[in-house]
């Protein structure tokens, strides 16, 4: 079953990707990798760093004239910003020139000196950093190409940037998400992207950040994904767990989520149907999960972004070596990365869906899988 490790820290030589358990046969490309990078640069509010980062990419092994081969699937993405760092990120024995000594609120950078004995944040900020999802970017493209050869489409679009929220009711389909790009904020609904870039723009006058919602549809997920036995199958925990993992995310919800808790049990789940020969629902109030385990058709999950942590004003904090109070360190930031978070939320996602197929419909090779799955669809067919 797939699995993958990243490697590397942001200002470092290279990340690097490795991902195992990919079936044999599966196309992919470098420009297809190169192409899911560029879309994770995108967005308002993103700062130049996004100009600087050109992801210049190598395929190490795993796939031969387009197609993988079963082994695992290496890939550099190197740094061309390395020159400037190679003597403050230098593998070899020494010492920082300047030890950053003020943790900022919010990142990881406390907490990490603490667990590691580290009194220079530049230990953790570095592999803390967000640019460890460009890594996890590969792993996601490897991911939505299996699942697209079962003919499941993974996308995201942007719900809210600060206090602006998209109220359309109209979901994205499969085919929208090249519109969804060409917005500068990820917005399906263009009625609301002028009010959001004008958030933005206004945190960014005032030298501050913004959060916000994001949200992944997974059309053409088939039934019985995850399963209700053992907790670490369910598949919303997994998806949840998966999303979490991105940095700045604080919360996930299935569905309408937090507002179905607010509903009556009557008006709070998807009434069955059985219309022209299968199973239907009207609603996806559940988000296309039941008992952890996926109804088949519309997977639907939001992820909720935090303002990014490093802001321009810098906040309070203490200098860990004096332990007198300080204003907190500054490096180059974003003013709102919540675009590009849906690109990397779509990345878990499709991740975890195609661990997931691959657990039900497991085979070598993808023309397996592709066998599994149909002989499961003419199954429930004549459930």
């Amino acid at each position: 079953m797939l699995r993958f490790l990243t490697a590397g820290e942001s200002h470092g030589p290279a990340l690097v990707t490795v991902v195992e358990g990919l079936p044999a046969g599966l196309e992919v490309s470098r420009d297809g990798i190169a192409a899911e990078l560029a879309r994770r640069r995108l967005g308002a509010g993103r700062g130049r760093r996004m100009q600087l980062e050109q992801d210049e990419l190598e395929l190490l092994g795993g796939v031969r004239f387009g197609r993988t081969l079963g082994s695992p699937v290496a890939v550099v993405i190197r740094n061309t910003e390395w020159p400037k760092w190679t003597e403050e990120m230098s593998p070899e024995p020494g010492r920082a020139r300047r030890e950053m000594t003020t943790p900022r609120p919010g990142h990881a950078d406390l907490p990490g000196m603490l667990k590691y004995d580290s009194h220079d944040a530049r230990d953790i900020l570095e592999r803390a950093s967000a640019r460890e999802t460009a890594a996890r970017t590969v792993a996601g493209y490897l991911a939505k190409r299996l699942l697209a050869a079962l003919d499941v489409t993974v996308l995201s679009h942007v719900v809210a940037i600060g206090s602006v929220t998209a109220r359309s009711t109209a979901l994205p389909g499969p085919g929208d998400l090249a519109t969804i790009d060409a917005s500068p904020v990820r917005v399906f609904d263009s009625a609301h992207a002028d009010a959001m870039l004008a958030e933005i723009e206004a945190a960014k006058e005032d030298r501050d950040t913004l959060g916000g919602v994001v949200e992944v549809l997974a059309y053409g997920v088939p039934p019985g994904l995850g399963s209700h036995v053992h907790h670490d199958r369910r598949l919303d925990a997994r998806l949840a767990a998966a999303l979490m993992s991105i940095p700045g995310i604080k919360g996930v919800e299935m569905g309408d989520g937090f507002a179905v808790a607010a509903k009556w049990g009557s008006s709070a789940h998807d009434e069955i149907y059985h219309e022209h020969g299968e199973f239907v629902r009207h609603t996806s109030r559940a988000g296309g999960t039941e008992g952890g385990i996926s109804m088949g058709g519309l997977l639907r999950v939001r992820a909720a972004m935090k303002p990014i942590s490093t802001v321009m004003r810098p906040l309070d904090t203490i200098d860990v070596t004096t332990k007198q109070p300080e204003k907190a360190f500054r490096e180059r930031s974003d003013v709102c990365a919540v675009p590009a978070a849906g690109v990397v939320a779509e990345q878990m996602v499709a991740i975890v869906l195609a661990q997931e197929a691959q657990r039900k419909f497991g085979g070598d090779t993808v023309a397996d899988m592709q066998a599994a799955l149909e002989a499961y669809q003419r199954r429930i067919a004549s459930f």
